[in-house]
């Protein structure tokens, strides 16, 4: 049985989310030497659940890289991803506020996926899972988007919202894994950990 896993996350809600289960961990985080932003480029017409999973593999692949390079004790290392789209189109992290603006004005009144990609390495063995949710948002007026926007919360998000944030006021309905539109379905994760001997 592993001790502990390493998250190659800086999403505090990943951690907390982790400890919620039980999982102990240390964060493996990109220093400033790598770009982890490049890792989330769109390739071309790609459906979402395949970019999802792949832009999860990229950053494990890094993740498990850095482990090695920093000669640290080695153990699991656990990457998520966590995309929003509408249809086929994949809405990534806002630019700026009037960025924000935009994506919220697309999302209100719709119903929208929420997919969230984990992989998991545990030496040479890899396993993987994509889980899928949806959400609708209730219609918003033009001053309410401008005020939630102006909060700052959508900055940094996939979609331009946090679920478990400000504005869970404005939505309307959660099929799926409410853990997974927060950024880790913990009963897929637990279900990945515990197959690889990692205590949940």
């Amino acid at each position: 049985m592993s001790d502990f896993i390493y998250l190659a996350s800086q999403s505090p809600r990943r951690s907390q989310l982790l400890d919620q289960i039980g999982v102990a961990h240390t964060l493996l985080v990109a220093g400033p030497d790598e770009d982890a932003e490049s890792l989330e480029a769109v390739l071309g017409a790609e459906a979402p659940a395949r970019y999802v999973a792949r832009v999860t593999g990229l950053k494990l692949d890094a993740a498990v890289q850095r482990m090695k390079r920093q000669g640290l004790p080695t153990a699991p290392v656990l990457c998520a991803d966590t995309t929003v789209c509408l249809g086929r189109e994949i809405l990534g992290k806002p630019v700026d506020l009037a960025d924000a603006s935009c994506m919220l004005e697309r999302l209100a009144g719709q119903s929208h996926r929420v997919l969230t990609a984990v992989a998991v390495q545990k030496g040479a063995r890899r396993v993987a899972v994509v889980s899928e949710s949806w959400v609708r948002f209730a219609p918003m007026t033009p001053s309410q988007i401008q005020a939630y926007v102006a909060t700052g919360e959508p900055l940094g998000k996939a979609g331009a919202y946090g679920v478990q944030g400000l504005a869970a006021a404005h939505i309307e309905q959660i099929r799926g894994s409410y853990s997974g539109i927060m950024g880790l379905p913990l009963f897929e994760t637990s279900a990945l950990l515990r197959g690889l001997g990692v205590r949940c």
